[in-house]
C-alpha cells in the first residue's frame, strides 16, 4: 500500500535517503527509491503534474455531481417528505457511490434529519498524490537507469496495441475453428508471426505513413510526461501530403492501395489451343513503386 507507506515513512530515497514526500518533486520528476517490502528491486518513483492536474480536476467534478445527487434527498428530509433512518438511508444508498466518491463524503442520517460534509483531510491526502505512480524492475542499474525503466514501462502501450491487432483490427485470431491443441498452438503462432511481418511493414513505411519518423527523440525524451509527436509527424497530419505532394496514408489505405495491383494472365483471343497464355503485371504508381522499394530494402 503506497499510500500508507508515504504517510509512515516506510519508502526512502536512495540520494537522500529521507522519508519521500510529495515535494520532493519540486525540481524533479523521477527518482529511484528503496523499500523493506522489496528487496532486492530497484523502485522508481513518478510525479506527472499533467496527470495530477486531471486527477483533481475529476475528483472535483466527481465530488460536486455526488453533492448533486444527495441534494433533492436532503431536501426532502428538511421537508418531512422522507423520515426514518432507515429510508434515508436506503435513499442515500443508491446514490452516495455512483461516481466513486462516497469515501470523500462523510454522511450524518437521523430518524428526522440528514446532512452530508465533505472529508477533507481523506481528500487532502489522496490530492497529495496525485499523478505520482511507482516502477518496480529486478533489472540492475547497469542494464538499464531509472529513466529506461519508466520508458519500458510506458512501452507496454505497443503490447497493448498489439493484441487489439491480433483479436479484432487487422489479423482477427478469432474464431479459431480448431479443436487439437497442435493446431490452435499453430494458429496462434501464424498470427503472431503475420505481425512481426506487419511490424516490419509498419517500420519501413513510416515515411508515407502519419507515423513519427523522428525515433531517436524516444532515447531523450522525458518519459514521465506524456509524449509528443515531431513538428514533422505534425506537419503531415496537418498538411495530410508529404513532400512531393503524395497523400499521407494509414497503414490499411496503404495496403489498399498496393491491392490494386494485379497479375494478369492473359491468352490472345483467336490463338491456337496449344498456344501457351503470357502474364501482364500491373504498372505500379509512383506511391506503389515506393512502397514496394521501401519493403525491399527491409533487412532481419
Amino acid at each position: 500500500d503506497w499510500v500508507t507507506a508515504l504517510k509512515t515513512g516506510a519508502i526512502r530515497g536512495l540520494a537522500a535517503d529521507g522519508v519521500l514526500q510529495p515535494d520532493l518533486f519540486d525540481e524533479r520528476n523521477l527518482f529511484e527509491l528503496t523499500h523493506r517490502d522489496y528487496p532486492g528491486e530497484r523502485l522508481v518513483a513518478c510525479r506527472n503534474s499533467q496527470l495530477a492536474r486531471l486527477r483533481a480536476h475529476k475528483r472535483e467534478d466527481m465530488l460536486c455531481a455526488t453533492e448533486a445527487a444527495l441534494a433533492p434527498i436532503r431536501a426532502s428530509v428538511t421537508a418531512g417528505r422522507l423520515s426514518g433512518a432507515d429510508k434515508i438511508g436506503i435513499a442515500v444508498g443508491k446514490v452516495v457511490n455512483r461516481y466513486k466518491m462516497a469515501k470523500h463524503i462523510a454522511l450524518d442520517i437521523t430518524d428526522t434529519a440528514f446532512t452530508f460534509t465533505r472529508r477533507h483531510d481523506q481528500i487532502e491526502r489522496e490530492a497529495a498524490l496525485d499523478g505520482i505512480y511507482v516502477v518496480r524492475t529486478s533489472l540492475g542499474i547497469e542494464q538499464m537507469d531509472a529513466a529506461g525503466c519508466v520508458r519500458s514501462y510506458k512501452a507496454l502501450t505497443q503490447v497493448e496495441r498489439v493484441f487489439k491487432t491480433m483479436k479484432s483490427v487487422d489479423l482477427k485470431v478469432r474464431p479459431i475453428h480448431h479443436r487439437l491443441a497442435d493446431r490452435v498452438r499453430a494458429h496462434i503462432f501464424l498470427c503472431v508471426l503475420a505481425y512481426y511481418v506487419e511490424w516490419h511493414m509498419r517500420e519501413a513505411w513510416r515515411e508515407m505513413m502519419f507515423a513519427d519518423e523522428d525515433q531517436a527523440a524516444k532515447a531523450d525524451r522525458d518519459p514521465v510526461v506524456p509524449a509528443k509527436r515531431s513538428a514533422g509527424a505534425l506537419a503531415k497530419i496537418n498538411r495530410r501530403q508529404l513532400d512531393d505532394g503524395s497523400p499521407v496514408h494509414s497503414f490499411a489505405t496503404l495496403l489498399s492501395e498496393l491491392a490494386t495491383l494485379t497479375k494478369n494472365r492473359c491468352l490472345a483471343h483467336g490463338s491456337r489451343s496449344d498456344t501457351a497464355p503470357f502474364t501482364i503485371l500491373a504498372t505500379p504508381n509512383p506511391t506503389q513503386t515506393r512502397a514496394l522499394n521501401l519493403i525491399n530494402a527491409i533487412q532481419v
